[in-house]
């Protein structure tokens, strides 16, 4: 998955990091492709250098630039921005060079875009990139494997991402409330990982932006105009030809050189870079080849996730885990500082579950649970629901199924994805289980538990890093496949013709009858006994079918209704 990288003095076509030069307790990690070191800094906060930065580590360091007196007295504030400064490092003995001349720019992740009306109507879904997404397109747009391989496209250089300790208040951010509350609706911990500020570090590029450029080279106005408005086209276009696109595209977003009075030309063209990324996006039919490809992939690793795989295939930064007889790729997700279980055996599959992946538009499927559909940015259709363990379910006490419910209390997600794959094993079809996701701590979410049972049984069962599986203080949002009429096995065809739908829903539009409704539930109920288990709560719409709108219900080989479970909160082993 991941090369075992560092950069030095080594001459090798692949860079080299030396983990043992920087500190000891530095990791290597891959986030969306690109390769970080990860390292904890003095004040207690996480910097992730890249292969560029590596070099340059003591001076990216927030001791060299992100001191107060220093910052505030060296930065320059870069023209029409309010979140970009220019700033030298702190001038430092026995490295070369002394200091560096960086761009420090704040993300902007979960704020509204601010779009005149024309970019907007061009561009009506445009966000801000995530630090790591950012750094990930632009050393995509930097190799250039895309489009004509002549053409290259000039971008300052990644250097760092620098996370401070300390969490904000939401008015402190700048992000839109209703935007964080559109990915994310109910627990604090959920919401969480949005109040930490992020602080990207790009090498400055020497050189004044096209708008001064022309400006001082022509006493013209107008055929200064002329010139820059032909360059904007130009830039414009020879980036979409190599895939990629910005949403508010300006022409003090490009860095031109001046000789001898005139801008820097080759072959009669202007040379130019490109900067400010944080609308950087592949244009459409790049994009459509990247999911695609991306898609492709993963459903070949679903469809061989559980293929034994030696510890020699997982990186630095994942390890191979095993909770209630379930296999798992755990890791940490360093743009949130939660933690991912990801099914299986497989790490290259770990990348498509990390929260800014999944945390896309999506559909509310439940009217009394956070479940959401949502397709995401690998173009893979999902299910998330935050977990209930550790809630009292409703109910009045006098009624003998509530007090059944309150005796089993909510299962946990390790406890549900167990119960979900051993009753597949057992010929009961289910859904099928992906990723748990842990929130970083919040601080309040232990205060809230009405029902600590699942948390104490499970306190010694641990992580790979030695920490409770389930701890209190956390919330967890399971991750499900949605389900399109396919097995796992099947799924690499991609060619499924059904849909999803509840039960209850199925007999309510009447594409069954209720008394179709009634048959599937008992001949379901009957299979998950025979098998071993029972659904306390079962419902309707705890179960699926399977569909072709306007068309047929996909059903059995003795031409019963094919019902899949589609809810384990209260699923159990029948004693």
């Amino acid at each position: 998955m991941a090369e075992r990288l560092a950069v030095g003095t080594l001459q090798t076509t692949t860079p080299y990091i030396d983990l043992r030069r920087l500190h000891p307790e530095a990791t290597f990690l891959r986030i969306l492709g690109v390769n970080y070191v990860h390292l904890k800094t003095e004040d207690d906060g996480d910097l992730y250098l890249t292969e560029h930065g590596v070099p340059f580590a003591k001076q990216l360091m927030p001791t060299s630039w992100y001191e107060p007196q220093w910052f505030k007295l060296k930065r320059q504030r870069l023209e029409g921005t309010s979140t970009v400064y220019r700033l030298p490092t702190r001038p430092l003995a026995g490295v070369r060079p002394p200091s560096l001349d960086l761009v420090v720019k704040w993300s902007r992740v979960g704020q509204d875009v601010p779009l005149n009306t024309f970019t907007l109507d061009r561009n009506i879904n445009a966000e801000f990139n995530t630090p790591f997404e950012e750094f990930s397109l632009v050393e995509e747009m930097r190799r250039g494997e895309y489009g004509p391989p002549q053409l290259r496209i000039r971008t300052q250089r990644p250097l760092a991402i620098y996370v401070p300790p300390e969490q904000l208040q939401l008015w402190q951010t700048g992000r839109s409330r209703e935007k964080i509350l559109a990915r994310v609706r109910r627990h604090p911990g959920v919401e969480i990982d949005v109040m930490r500020s992020y602080i990207l570090l790009y090498g400055w590029i020497d050189g004044v932006n096209a708008v001064d450029a022309f400006r001082s080279c022509s006493h013209d106005a107008e055929e200064a105009g002329r010139q820059l408005a032909e360059l904007t086209a130009r830039v414009e276009g020879e980036m979409r030809s190599k895939g990629y696109m910005v949403a508010d595209h300006k022409p003090a977003h490009m860095i031109l050189r001046l000789r001898h009075g005139d801008v820097l030309r080759r072959s009669g063209q202007v040379i130019y870079a490109v900067v400010d990324y944080e609308l950087l996006a592949r244009t459409p039919e790049h994009d459509n080849a990247v999911r695609s490809a991306r898609r492709s992939e993963y459903l070949l690793r679903q469809r061989d996730r559980f293929k034994p795989r030696p510890a020699s295939s997982f990186p630095p930064e994942l390890r191979p885990a095993r909770v209630l007889g379930v296999d798992y790729v755990y890791g940490r997700v360093e743009s949130t500082a939660g933690v991912l279980w990801v099914v299986g055996n497989d790490p290259e599959l770990f990348p498509y579950f990390l929260p800014e992946r999944w945390r896309t538009k999506m559909v509310r499927l439940s009217d009394t649970g956070e479940v959401y559909y949502t397709q995401t940015k690998d173009r893979i259709h999902m299910v998330w629901k935050v977990s209930r363990v550790g809630e009292l379910p409703p109910g009045r006490l006098s009624d003998e199924g509530y007090r059944r419910l309150l005796l089993a209390g909510y299962n946990s997600p390790f406890e549900e994805f167990s119960l979900a794959l051993e009753m597949q094993r057992k010929g009961v079809r289910s859904i099928y289980p992906r990723a748990i996701y842990m929130t970083a701590s919040p601080g309040e979410v232990a205060n809230a538990v009405l029902d600590d049972r699942r948390f104490r049984s499970m306190a010694r069962t641990l992580s790979p890093d030695g920490q409770p599986v389930l701890p209190m203080d956390h919330d967890f949002v399971a991750i499900w496949g949605y389900w399109r009429g396919l097995e796992d096995a099947d799924a690499p065809e991609d060619n499924a013709l059904w849909s999803p739908i509840g039960g209850a829903q199925a007999a309510a539009k009447g594409i069954i009858s209720d008394e179709e409704l009634i048959e599937a539930m008992a001949r379901h109920q009957e299979a998950m006994r025979a098998a071993g288990f029972e659904d306390l709560n079962f419902k309707p719409d705890h179960i699926l079918l399977s569909y072709i709108p306007d068309g047929p219900v996909k059903r059995a080989a003795d031409g019963a209704l094919e019902t899949r479970q589609c809810n384990f909160e209260f699923v159990r082993r029948i004693p």
